[in-house]
């Protein structure tokens, strides 16, 4: 499969990576001044690793999804937040377990039941109508605060959010500038892969499912990766967990809810059944209380299986 010739193709791939990094300075930024002002206002470090930090996080997801959405790409939109719940299990824990095994302890049975539960709603949502309306928004948002306030009341991992201290001026800056900057990130990733998937002729919900949702969980990809060279694996467990239920609940949840989004034609059951299989194949492994060398290789291996297969159908 050639890239798109020309001018115009070059323009679109440009476009693509200048989105990727300003979607990932953006939420840097974003994340920083949200920190600092959560620490201003004295909030319980609770909130801040589970509203702050998770919304901050999730925010170029969030807003690649909604721009894709009002721009008329709901292949991008829905193919972003499967696919990166995809991308988290299989390429971002696999490479992670590879680096260093990948202890169970980090994901306690209630994280394991939400995860279940986004899983179960998000593919239901979809496969219920040829539209992921209003009604399945709300719905999700309403998980979603279930969630959050389950969150706020677990002080486990409180501990390990930095606090982070500045003045007024600078953190303004952080919360509006990474605002703007993921923004003007989410509309050129839009715009560039849409105009990929024009120019070599395959579907914007592949470009979604790929492209797309792997940029969009780097920060999640370097996050898991720098912890697991630390011998701090377990923490890309957690991350990952998390990452997954508010990809669903928050993103899904809140794009639908702005602008109804339609089920595109090209999404397959093969892309469903893999965002339920590899939960459940996590949900296995994590059963025997671990994630060795050996289990990341073969989520690695499922993940370029699915890439491949992806390629070929889209040929």
């Amino acid at each position: 499969m050639a890239p798109p010739p020309g001018r115009e193709g070059r323009m679109d791939i440009l476009m693509v990576v200048i989105g990727l990094a300003l979607l990932l300075g953006g939420g840097e930024g974003l994340v920083r001044g949200g920190v600092a002002l959560a620490t201003r206002m004295r909030l319980p470090m609770a909130v801040v690793g589970a509203v702050v930090l998770g919304f901050g996080t999730s925010m170029p997801e969030m807003l690649t999804s909604v721009s894709a959405a009002l721009a008329g790409a709901p292949g991008i939109a829905i193919g972003n937040v499967l696919g990166s719940n995809i991308a988290n299990i299989l390429l971002i824990l696999g490479l992670a377990a590879l680096i260093a095994p990948v202890t169970a302890e980090a994901a306690g049975v209630e994280d394991r039941i939400w995860l279940i539960l986004a899983t179960i709603m998000g593919i239901g949502v979809i496969l219920v109508g040829v539209t992921v309306g209003r009604v399945e928004g709300a719905i999700l948002l309403a998980a979603l605060a279930l969630y959050i306030w389950r969150q706020l009341g677990r002080d486990g991992s409180a501990e390990l959010v930095p606090e982070i201290v500045m003045g007024v001026a600078p953190m303004l800056l952080y919360i509006l500038g990474g605002l703007a900057t993921l923004i003007a990130g989410a509309w050129l990733l839009v715009e560039g892969a849409s105009g990929i998937a024009r120019a070599i002729g395959i579907s914007e919900t592949v470009i979604g499912l790929t492209v797309v949702a792997v940029g969009t969980s780097l920060p999640e990809l370097a996050t898991s990766i720098i912890a697991a060279r630390r011998g701090e694996a377990g923490l890309a467990l957690g991350n990952i967990l998390g990452s997954n239920v508010f990809n669903i609940l928050a993103i899904l949840g809140l794009t639908a809810v702005i602008v109804p989004i339609p089920v595109p034609a090209a999404l397959s059951i093969v892309d469903l059944a893999l965002v339920a299989g590899s939960v459940a194949l996590l949900l296995l492994f994590l059963a025997t209380g671990r994630i060795g060398r050996g289990a990341g290789a073969g989520f690695l291996a499922v993940y370029a299986g699915y890439i491949g297969w992806l390629a070929l159908s889209s040929a």
